[in-house]
């Protein structure tokens, strides 16, 4: 998806990065971190605040609703448990 398309807007690059790290699997945090470093150029603290808002926007959902979707059920199992 580039430019805007019949939903509104499409998702910038970046987000839609941030995403692709996401739904990646990894064998540890350490090498998460590191990609988000090397790939995104970003600190690890400014990706989860990037990630976290995405949960909430409509362009992310309609981009990778599987990714959000999952995400969006992590966060409201954690919010519960506190």
């Amino acid at each position: 998806m580039t430019g805007d398309d019949a939903h509104g807007p499409a998702l910038p690059e970046r987000d839609r990065a941030v995403l692709a790290l996401e739904r990646r699997s990894w064998p540890g945090t350490g090498a998460k971190e590191r990609a988000i470093r090397e790939q995104l150029g970003i600190s690890p603290v400014r990706y989860y605040q990037l990630l976290n808002a995405l949960l909430d926007d409509q362009a992310a959902l309609e981009h990778d609703p599987v990714t959000v979707n999952r995400l969006r059920r992590v966060r409201a199992a954690r919010r519960q448990r506190r």
